[in-house]
């Protein structure tokens, strides 16, 4: 028992115990010693100057290596969110513009169409009129038959005339408070005490909707048979109209043929006023007068 006491107590004493501060020191120390022999004997420490570059410069290439590609991802990064921001920013914009561009030819077309109820009015200056826009049409696309905006408290009567683009669209067939039913010359049951102007030769502009959709085209019927009239020839209303104002541009001649009967001439007519595109009119506020021939 005393022997192992000995030696347990020999074992303790042997035990050295090294602080943190004193490897600091110690590294301390040999870093100093190796920066003096470094600096006052440079080629003593080459050997080992080479070693730890053949370990270092390879880890620090490395280091370096994935420092660049770190740093390239984040600046590519920037550059994503900044072409977004940009993106964004560029398509709020075009968004803007095309509201623009589309309000500025809504007000071109708005502009053109009042120039030309403008010129139409200044055509036919005895006739008092007023303008309408069209609110609703037939759906087969044309404006054969269709509603405006103003009606008998804006003093429409049935059988006014109603005028848009060059000449006659057609007349008013009812009148409510606020709106009114218009029927165009295209219309089937549409029929038109007409007058070659140049010659005075009266006939019939029948309404065919069927042959405007087809050859943008309407007949004309009860030309006399020795009439002299030729294609291109204005066709406008009639003086013995019951309804129609005088002198108002139907549309021109075109394609003259004798009637099988062969008693009168037919024609085809083609219409001043584009009848698949209307959006305003002018009703002369004028009823044609009627004569009462027993008087």
């Amino acid at each position: 028992m005393p022997r192992k006491r000995r030696r347990r107590r020999r074992n303790e004493k042997r035990i050295i115990t090294i602080l943190p501060k004193h490897v600091f020191f110690l590294l301390v120390f040999l870093t100093a010693v190796l920066m003096f022999l470094s600096y006052r004997f440079p080629t003593l420490l080459l050997p080992v100057r080479n070693a730890v570059d053949t370990i270092v410069l390879p880890m620090q290439k490395g280091i370096n290596v994935v420092g660049r590609s770190v740093a390239d991802r984040l600046d590519t990064l920037e550059s994503i969110e900044e072409l977004q921001q940009e993106n964004d920013r560029l398509k709020a914009e075009l968004e803007i513009l095309r509201q623009e561009a589309q309000i500025i030819a809504s007000e071109k077309y708005e502009l053109d169409a009042m120039r030309e109820l403008f010129n139409l009015d200044q055509k036919y200056p005895d006739y008092e009129k007023v303008a309408a826009r069209i609110i609703a049409r037939e759906s087969n696309g044309w404006y054969s038959v269709f509603t405006i905006d103003k009606g008998y408290e804006d003093g429409i009567a049935v059988n006014m005339n109603v005028m848009a683009g060059n000449g006659l669209v057609g007349i008013v067939t009812a009148v409510r408070k606020n709106s009114a039913t218009i029927r165009s010359i295209i219309d089937d049951s549409s029929n038109v005490s007409g007058m070659v102007l140049r010659t005075s030769d009266t006939c019939i502009v029948s309404g065919d909707l069927n042959l405007v959709m087809t050859e943008g085209k309407i007949k004309i019927t009860m030309l006399p048979l020795d009439t002299t009239v030729r294609e291109n020839e204005e066709i406008v209303t009639s003086h013995i109209s019951d309804k129609y104002q005088q002198g108002i541009l139907i549309g021109y001649i075109s394609k003259i043929e004798e009637d099988s009967s062969g008693m009168t001439k037919n024609a085809y007519l083609t219409p001043v006023v584009d009848f698949e595109h209307l959006d305003e009119v002018l009703i002369i506020t004028k009823l044609k007068e009627s004569f009462d021939l027993d008087e």
